[in-house]
């Protein structure tokens, strides 16, 4: 009696590898995609805290827009496209560009308020009362999508 594989059985066997293989790798890339929608909406919720505690200690960037009588009234986090945004800081003498960024190619954002603006010293924000500032961050050729909001009292979450 020989022992052995049959090339049916062979087939066969590759065959369910082969779908196993396909199902993972297609629920890898999904769970990769919605991984860089959370990632990027992770930093968003990190610059935001970056500008809103900015803005809190009063800190001055290093311009000449910002010194003498130039007082800093607050920094911003601005949307400037549904790919990329930046963070100023606003003072009398004008807007300083602290960071400009871009979102990872395939996620695009749109939000309720364009320009999220903190007042130095904690003298509160630019979002009106009743309603909350909600970004909305969406991967192309997916339904993924996140959310990040920054409410009145200036709670990021």
């Amino acid at each position: 009696m020989t022992k052995g594989y049959t090339l049916i059985e062979v087939l066969i066997s590759l065959t369910v590898i082969g779908l196993l293989f396909g199902f993972g790798f297609a629920n890898f890339r999904d769970f990769s995609r919605r991984q860089q929608l959370v990632s990027v909406a992770r930093k968003i919720k990190g610059e935001l805290r970056l500008v809103q505690s900015k803005a809190s200690a009063g800190e001055k960037p290093a311009d000449l827009k910002c010194n003498g009588v130039n007082t800093l009234s607050s920094y911003s986090f601005e949307i400037t496209d549904t790919a990329s945004y930046r963070i100023l800081a606003n003072c009398l003498g004008g807007d300083v560009v602290i960071k400009n960024e871009t979102l990872p190619e395939g996620i695009s954002m749109t939000s309720t308020q364009n320009t999220i603006s903190f007042k130095v010293l904690g003298q509160g924000n630019n979002i009106t009362q009743g309603s909350d500032a909600v970004i909305t961050f969406i991967q192309t050729g997916t339904d993924n999508s996140s959310l990040v909001t920054v409410t009145v009292g200036g709670e990021i979450k």
